[in-house]
């Protein structure tokens, strides 16, 4: 067995299994092993039945007290048991699983795990798990892995495939000698992995993650080493100079550019007239208008005769840029033809926009992932904006420049948060073949708060400028820190913002229930809040397992203003700009980090009106409250970021992931920062003929790839 075979190749996988595991991004054996579980149930302590919760995961041992009842309502069979310890009586039930009739006999006495609900004046534990109070109490402290799913697998299957993996491979061989590792202080790769799936404790666990995070870094710095010597010898093609068309969109604009706007512009003016190629990250906080710098750049490129193009992570975002932009130069009153180009425009509309680029008409391009498709040719293409989730390397801007020149260009051009192997492994010189094919300036704006210190390693192959400042014209976000006791009071204040003819934002961490975790979910809360607020208010869901056009057309409408409030998970960090949300709700707060934390509430604040928002703590513990309370006190989100990095602990890991879309399928620059600067020290101290090999193992080993950095 080769960790790099097809799913397909293990037994008890075959083609309609494999189409669900496809869907879940798993296509081999490899992928698999790398299919991290996305949380981890903690046994709860046992507790007497007069001490449990509504709405917990909760733990009891209990007697049966009668012979159980069965019965079906239209085509579901229900189990319904009684058992008592003394201090009072609970209810059991379980949905289609009728054969445990014969187990259940009264004086069993078991440990019943399961969420507690309550029914009337009952207390009921539905659908649990049965233990022996022996089983139950060895299974305490130790972590159980819960895998994010498609529909059609389920926990167990996915647990049966690994477990198939894990006994048939053998040692899994480390690409690191072991007086590295030792060195280094990280587990062996073999028992990382099996540690991750099947941990023992919680502390082994944070061990073996943190291996795993520290390989991922370590592919990605490499990946930045090498993209930064392209970069940094790159020519300059295109010598943008400064243009009075930029000064007249200053000057015209309804409000003043803080210092921080005009020191980023002039710090890309200077790359764009330098020597080298610009390839330059803005690195704002949300609100800091970044979008203007970049359309200051943008004019630049169109007023010294090029084209500029601006990237946007959805289309909904895309289409608003567009719009904003072309009432921006029309206020300015210049002849620069800015034109939209997305996927879900019609034939004929993508036919007339591509039509306006490649004649050169339009000055500035603004578009999604449709920018770098076949179909599109730019005439002289100078600048690309894009945001952090499409970092462009060498291979992505050669392919842009070949479609601007006639030139060949790659046909494996990835727009991907991590530097693709492909990026890493073409054989283009910039040295060589610069006067043939001269590549685009490119700027990356980012609003993830990440402190400094680590946005210059993240983000190596960059210069960075950092905005700091805040129009004035944005008032300061009103943060309150609640427990559920204020839940009716805040849904009453979002009917009173709605009422102003404002809109709001109700954050889940989680899409549907979870029989083993506790947390709010979008589609149960949603289902709350319409028996709530019955047609006083128009809802809308959002997470993340909406198709792409579905999650735009609901973006969209919230744009529009026919939703009042947004049930959704954490995907609006990403996406749409609506000036007139001015509350937003964060279920479970304490389950997220501060600086995610801090870009959700980057979604409202965003007008004139006073904007509000309430983060509820579900476990109300003074740890989370402490921790909260710097998101209440300030809203500034590099302190923010900075303080996560110093308050998250082990423990955290249990929670949310906070930096998916930095592109990490496992690691988190928040959770895993000290392997993130381990793995920086130790890819700057390899040689490149080091690096060559340490990447050809690693690929060969568990991917069958002959691909080098």
């Amino acid at each position: 067995m080769e960790l790099g075979d097809k799913i397909e190749s293990l037994k008890g996988i075959g083609d309609k299994t494999a189409a669900l595991y496809h869907r879940a991004g798993v296509f081999s054996l490899w992928e698999l092993l790398m299919y991290i579980p996305r949380d981890y149930m903690r046994y709860p302590e046992v507790k007497r039945a007069g001490e449990l919760r509504p709405g917990a995961l909760e733990a009891v041992c209990l007697t049966i007290s009668a012979e159980p009842t069965l019965y079906h309502a239209r085509s579901m069979a229900v189990l319904n048991a009684v058992g008592s310890d003394g201090t009072g009586s609970v209810r059991l039930t379980w949905f289609n699983m009728p054969y445990l009739k014969k187990n259940l006999r009264p004086g069993l006495k078991r440990v019943f795990l399961g969420k507690a609900a309550a029914r009337g004046e009952s207390l009921v534990l539905e659908h649990p798990k049965t233990f022996k109070e022996e089983e139950y109490e060895k299974l305490k402290g130790k972590p159980e892995s819960i895998y994010p799913l498609v529909k059609g697998l389920t926990q167990n299957s996915v647990r049966k495939a690994l477990n198939t993996i894990l006994k048939e491979v053998g040692e899994i061989e480390d690409y690191l000698e072991a007086d590295t590792l030792e060195r280094l202080g990280i587990m062996p790769l073999d028992r990382a992995i099996r540690t991750v799936h099947e941990p023992e404790n919680a502390g082994v666990l944070i061990a073996a993650k943190k291996r795993l995070a520290f390989d991922e870094f370590l592919r990605f710095m490499l990946s930045v080493r090498k993209l930064k010597e392209k970069n940094y010898s790159v020519k300059n093609g295109y010598k943008l100079m400064e243009c009075a068309e930029a000064g007249r969109l200053m000057d015209s604009l309804p409000f003043k550019l803080t210092g921080a706007q005009l020191k980023a512009y002039r710090d890309c003016l200077s790359d764009m007239e330098g020597e080298r190629a610009m390839m330059r990250l803005i690195q704002g906080d949300v609100g800091s208008g970044k979008t203007v710098v970049a359309l200051l750049c943008l004019i630049t490129a169109a007023a010294n005769g090029y084209q500029g193009a601006m990237m946007a992570p959805t289309e909904v975002l895309a289409s608003q840029h567009q719009q904003k932009i072309s009432k921006l130069l029309k206020g300015a009153g210049l002849k620069i033809r800015s034109v939209l180009l997305t996927g879900s425009m019609t034939e004929k509309e993508k036919r007339e926009a591509r039509e306006l680029i490649s004649s050169g008409e339009a000055g500035i391009v603004i578009g999604t992932h449709a920018l770098i498709q076949d179909k599109v040719e730019y005439k002289n293409l100078a600048l690309v904006v894009t945001d952090e989730q499409h970092r462009f390397g060498v291979n992505q801007r050669e392919s842009l420049a070949g479609k601007a020149s006639g030139a060949p260009s790659s046909s494996k051009a990835s727009v991907t948060g991590e530097p693709s192997e492909e990026v890493m492994s073409t054989n283009w010189e910039a040295g060589d073949g610069d006067e043939a094919l001269r590549l685009p300036h490119v700027l990356v704006m980012s609003a993830t708060p990440i402190p400094r210190t680590l946005a210059i390693i993240l983000y190596g192959d960059l210069d960075i400028t950092v905005m700091d400042e805040k129009p004035e014209e944005r008032q300061p976000i009103k943060n309150a820190l609640v427990d559920i006791r204020y839940r009716k009071k805040a849904y009453d204040f979002i009917r009173d913002q709605v009422k102003e003819g404002h809109q709001g934002y109700i954050i889940c961490p989680a899409i549907e229930a979870s029989e083993m975790i506790e947390m709010e979910n979008v589609l149960d809360y949603s289902e709350k809040l319409k028996g709530y607020y019955g047609d006083e208010i128009r809802l809308g869901i959002l997470h993340g397992k909406l198709k792409a056009e579905e999650k735009d057309r609901v973006m969209g409408e919230f744009a529009a203003g026919n939703i009042d409030v947004l049930v959704s998970t954490t995907v609006v960090e990403v996406g749409v700009d609506v000036p007139n949300a001015t509350v937003m709700l964060i279920e479970d707060a304490q389950r997220f980090g501060l600086a995610q934390l801090h870009q959700l509430r980057g979604r409202i604040g965003r007008g004139d009106a006073q904007s509000y928002c309430i983060f509820v703590n579900t476990q109300d513990s003074d740890k989370d409250n402490e921790r909260l309370r710097i998101l209440k006190e300030t809203n500034d989100g590099f302190k923010i970021a900075s303080e996560d990095l110093k308050l998250r602990g082990p423990g955290d890991m249990f929670g949310i992931r906070q930096s998916g879309e930095l592109g990490f399928k496992i690691a988190d620059i928040y959770n895993d920062a000290d392997m993130l600067e381990l793995a920086a020290g130790f890819a700057s101290s390899l040689k490149d003929s080091e690096a060559g090999r340490l990447s050809r193992e690693f690929n060969e080993k568990y991917t069958n790839e002959k691909v080098t950095l």
